[in-house]
């Protein structure tokens, strides 16, 4: 699919995958490309598996339409709501109960409207019967049938057979006059201020176990008309007669403001369509890890994690991480919604929001508030990121193809030789038996075991890749192991699914289970003692290599899902993220003392808690480039901060130019990683020549400089659920002139960067908040809001920063404190939080302000376990610093 195609409003978007799917989808021509280009990039795609895989791939393309033929859709009436007669009072809100539209007789069709405000802050919201567990998205441990909630419960707690509303209401009554007004005290909602969730780096959602997410206390249920509301402090929930529902903020002795106004559902057999109306002044930004602009007004996206089959460039949906979390930018008001939904979907963003999806629950979130208050409780909800130690916040070194443990060993020689920091070299497929995972090659790494403890000794870390497709091969001991504790996906006629991937004929785990996420995790133990610091979770959506339709298991095959039952329908989308729970619980179990560190390139909400992303097999391209930071931006709005992309794009060498921008970029995401295709010419930092490794070098020195910076970020967001980097509408939702600038960014509140997208650039244009705002390379100052035109030389990315900041760097292996004098007070200061950079030992905290002494002059004021300032300043900004 691609992103733009729109259908009409209301009418059903067909999300079946199309013929040009998997490898075939090179043929689908772009733009200001020619055919004979399409052509020569489906032979690369070929040869790239390997001619023996190309005619698996044929076959399993052909295995797997027959299986989809077998898919019947459920083909019942359409049903809309009716009319709204009768509430009741839940926990945290109500229960409403709606006339189906249409239906002859009233006393047996009802459909069902669950509010519920949340201790932990939001609204939850469930259609026709759905409850907020069983999810995957909540924990692992509210994915079971001990969740399940509703009578009769579908797969995904979707329906509800059992209650209706003569059972609900008082006096078994179902008319309008069934309930009163049920007034209750006005209270204010929860104090979340700076608890963590789970205790210190665990990362796991508030409340966690089989129960729903708690309800709030102090909610009021009133007449509103001939509709209801729910009320709870300054948030008003509406339901009027039709079933429109709309979200309000009501400020004391402040204007009412209509945030979100969702239209009644529609159900077309178990496909159902939700719509929300967007202001024309809106921006919208989520939705996972998109090849498309920062704001996804004008672009329709399908919710099914595809492996692009080869590169990708700008348009190209879907791609690896589909998350069905969007945030919602405009002068109303600021909201993000949350639609919990393993199924395949899509999302159409225009006038209106059109959430349709195929199968499973109507149920979603809504956590209104700033985008940092609103993504706070997003991840109370699904679990806070993963606290990475502080080395991945470093450089890393990676290519497909360094072939042998003595090239790793040189490339990490010619780092030292070159004085150029490396915290992180990793090893592709490339280092397996035939790309089999957990089989290392003991001819070309004898001894990898001696080879990470002498990395790590000079603090370089390895990290190793790891894919799911386990090969068919009743040699391969992973196989055998698996196939003892049935742990292989099946069909729905009992056989073993097979598939191809990197080592041929492949079988895949069935993650849903908890005995097989064990027996995954414990094949970790081989690489925790080799000295492997990290993982690299890849092939994940599952990724098979299909010649046409799409590239991954058929749809009917068989899933535990926890003691539930179902199919990959269902899923599809949490496979990945099943995955990485299970390694990172193992690796929590095997190394206790260290965090694990994982990064994956397929996912779903709730992947945060376990580990990072990458931009996947980007394009080599300027578009690449600018569609790097989009995707990683949109990412972080998506709940998932940590990550990055290949810099110089996976699939071509880039030029001398287009090297340096994509690395001065990546020096200030959060994931800072050199990868390639095998084949392709080296793309070390000096593989370049001279004249590009002292380009680059600035950007190395300037990220290692800034780590304290970083790792305090880290803090943040695994403590509030805040990105590393974010969009410029996060420091001024009401400046309207922000919402659209997607080639700048912040680092944290203090720092913002302005990346060259273009060829040939050596200035560029900046929109400056409100505010001063410093050239920290230069110390100029600019007063916004504003567009000013700084100068960008090659060897230069445009950082400013923002006036009163105090920034922690680290100088000749001591921290220092850079400040910059205020314009106005209180200054913004600054914060530091260290450790030993690993393991769960409670961090050292430090606040940093900007006063005056007696004389009037400017000084950095300290609160922290120290009697005095432990740290040298060095003032920026200023003509006498």
């Amino acid at each position: 699919m691609r992103v733009s195609s729109r259908p009409a409003a209301g009418e059903p978007v067909d999300i079946a995958p199309s013929l040009l799917g998997g490898w075939l989808r090179h043929l689908r021509p772009r733009r200001r490309e020619r055919v004979r280009d399409r052509l020569d990039a489906l032979a690369r795609g070929f040869r790239l598996i390997g001619w023996g895989n190309s005619l698996r791939a044929c076959r399993y393309a052909w295995f797997r339409g027959r299986l989809e033929r077998q898919v019947r859709p459920v083909t019942t009436p359409t049903r809309v709501p009716g009319r709204l007669t009768s509430a009741e009072r839940v926990p945290g809100g109500a229960r409403f109960w709606f006339t189906v539209a249409g239906e002859p007789s009233a006393a047996t069709a009802w459909l069902s409207l669950e509010v519920r405000f949340l201790a932990q802050g939001g609204v939850f919201i469930g259609w026709d019967g759905a409850t907020a567990t069983p999810s995957y998205a909540l924990g692992v441990d509210r994915a079971g049938p001990a969740g399940a909630g509703a009578a009769g419960a579908g797969p995904a707690g979707s329906r509800s057979a059992g209650a209706t509303p003569a059972d609900a209401v008082p006096g078994g009554a179902a008319s309008d006059g069934g309930v009163s007004d049920v007034e209750g005290p006005d209270v204010e909602g929860p104090d979340v201020e700076g608890s963590d969730v789970g205790g210190f780096g665990s990362g796991q959602p508030a409340g966690s176990g089989a129960d729903d997410p708690e309800p709030a206390t102090g909610c009021v249920l009133a007449r509103e008309g001939d509709g209801w509301v729910v009320r709870l402090a300054d948030v008003v929930v509406a339901v009027d007669q039709e079933g429109t529902v709309a979200f309000r903020t009501e400020p004391p002795g402040g204007d009412a403001r209509t945030i979100r106004l969702d239209r009644p559902p529609r159900w077309d057999g178990t496909t159902w369509v939700h719509r929300s109306a967007l202001d024309s002044d809106a921006a919208v930004l989520g939705l996972g890890g998109r090849s498309a602009p920062l704001d996804r007004r004008g672009g329709t996206y399908r919710l099914w994690n595809s492996d692009p089959g080869g590169t990708y460039a700008a348009g190209d949906d879907p791609l690896s991480m589909s998350i069905p979390v969007y945030l919602v930018v405009a002068d109303a008001g600021v909201h993000l919604a949350f639609y919990d939904n393993t199924h395949d979907g899509t999302v159409d963003v225009a006038d209106e929001v059109t959430v349709q999806m195929v199968d499973g629950p109507l149920r979603y979130y809504v956590f209104p508030g700033t985008p940092a208050q609103a993504l706070e409780c997003y991840t109370r909800l699904t679990g806070r990121p993963a606290l990475p130690p502080r080395w991945a916040l470093g450089y890393h070194q990676c290519r497909w193809g360094y072939g042998s443990q003595a090239v790793v060993r040189e490339v990490a020689d010619r780092f030292a030789e070159h004085d150029l920091p490396l915290s992180g070299i990793w090893l592709d497929i490339d280092h397996l038996v035939d790309n089999r995972p957990f089989a290392v090659d003991r001819e070309r790494y004898p001894d990898l075991a001696g080879l990470t403890a002498e990395l790590a000794r000079r603090d370089v870390h390895v990290v190793a890749i790891v894919d799911p497709g386990v090969a068919k091969d009743r040699g391969d001991p992973v196989y055998r192991s698996g196939r003892s504790i049935d742990a292989f996906c099946r069909g729905p006629d009992g056989r073993v699914v097979r598939g191809v991937v990197w080592p041929g004929t492949t079988v895949f785990p069935d993650f849903t289970s908890p005995r097989v996420r064990r027996w995954w995790g414990e094949l970790y133990e081989g690489y925790v003692k080799l000295g492997v610091d990290g993982f690299w979770h890849d092939m994940n959506e599952p990724s098979v290599f299909a010649a046409w339709g799409d590239g991954t298991l058929p749809r009917l095959t068989r899933h535990e899902l926890d003691g539930r039952g179902g199919d990959h329908r269902e899923a599809h989308n949490v496979y990945a993220l099943l995955l990485n729970h299970a390694a990172f619980e193992a690796l929590c179990r095997l190394r206790p003392d260290r965090r694990p560190f994982l990064l994956s390139r397929a996912g779903f909400a709730g992947l945060q808690r376990y580990a990072g992303t990458w931009s996947g097999d980007i394009g080599t391209s300027w578009g690449g480039l600018r569609t790097s930071l989009a995707f990683t931006l949109g990412l972080g709005c998506s709940g998932v901060p940590f990550s990055g992309p290949d810099i110089g794009g996976f699939d071509a060498h880039p030029s001398d130019e287009l090297y340096v921008r994509w690395f001065q970029l990546a020096a200030y995401l959060p994931f800072f990683r050199v990868h390639c295709a095998a084949k392709l010419p080296p793309r070390e930092p000096w593989a370049f020549g001279p004249t590009v490794l002292e380009l680059v070098r600035p950007s190395l020195r300037e990220r290692y400089e800034l780590l304290p910076y970083w790792y305090t970020l880290a803090f943040e967001a695994h403590r509030t659920g805040a990105p590393y980097v974010r969009p410029m509408l996060w420091i001024d939702p009401a400046d309207a002139g922000l919402r659209w600038e997607d080639d700048q960014f912040l680092l944290g509140d203090a720092l913002l960067v302005a990346p060259v997208l273009e060829e040939g650039a050596r200035e560029r244009t900046v929109r400056l908040p409100r505010g001063r705002w410093y050239d920290r390379r230069t110390g100029v100052a600019y007063e916004g809001p504003e567009y000013v035109t700084v100068p960008a030389p090659l060897d230069v990315t445009p950082v400013l920063v923002r006036a009163g900041a105090v920034i922690p760097v680290e100088r000749d292996g001591r921290i220092e404190l850079d400040a910059y004098p205020p314009d106005e007070e209180p200054a913004l200061g600054g914060r530091l939080t260290t450790d030993a950079g690993d393991g769960y030992d409670a961090p050292v905290e430090e606040r940093f302000g900007i006063g005056r002494d007696a004389r009037g002059r400017w000084v950095v004021e300290y609160d922290g376990p120290a009697e005095t300032l432990p740290y040298p300043v060095r003032w920026c900004g200023t003509p006498d610093s």
